[in-house]
């Protein structure tokens, strides 16, 4: 049974999002996800090491765009000590595109196109729409939710202070 929780994110409108709302304490959910090259990823992928999931409905637009490049930003203080990644339904080409045009080399941009799997394991997924809604997960090395936030508005941008403090917890 698919979790619908109405009106949690205004998008045009209020939107219903599908699948559950995850909360720090719960064990992650697999996904599949594409990258630019059309290879599948999973959760398994990125075991080992602190995860940080930036989900945006499109790149190609303000916030979206905006979002990507301050985690992009982030992850290059970083370094290899945490895997950033970007999730949206836009197409592997655009990702591609959008990288190339914005210099993102330090965060890996996901397309949740092919099935939309990750919206509806991570409850982000706007099923008028067939995008995800904007949220941002932090896992730890062993695949634990850290941090979770459910952004309400497509036009806010979520709390990277709070993101990044999680971050740094998990790494101690």
């Amino acid at each position: 049974m698919v979790t619908e929780r109405a009106e949690a994110f205004n998008f045009f409108g209020p939107r219903s999002l599908s699948g559950p709302e995850l909360k720090p304490g719960d064990t992650a959910p697999d996904f599949h996800l594409i990258t630019n090259k059309f290879e599948t990823v999973t959760k398994a992928t990125y075991a080992g090491k602190p995860l940080l999931i930036s989900v945006v409905p499109s790149l190609d637009t303000g916030v979206c765009s905006k979002q990507t490049i301050r985690f992009n930003e982030e992850a290059a203080t970083l370094k290899d000590r945490v895997s950033f990644v970007t999730v949206s339904a836009d197409l592997p080409f655009a990702q591609t595109r959008w990288c190339g045009s914005n210099n993102a080399d330090h965060v890996q941009t996901l397309s949740d196109h092919r099935d939309m799997n990750f919206g509806a394991a991570y409850g982000t997924l706007v099923g008028d729409f067939r995008i995800d809604s904007r949220a941002v997960f932090v896992l730890d090395a062993e695949g634990a939710v850290r941090y979770a936030e459910y952004v309400p508005t497509a036009g806010q941008e979520p709390d990277y202070d709070s993101a990044m403090a999680a971050i740094k917890q998990v790494l101690g």
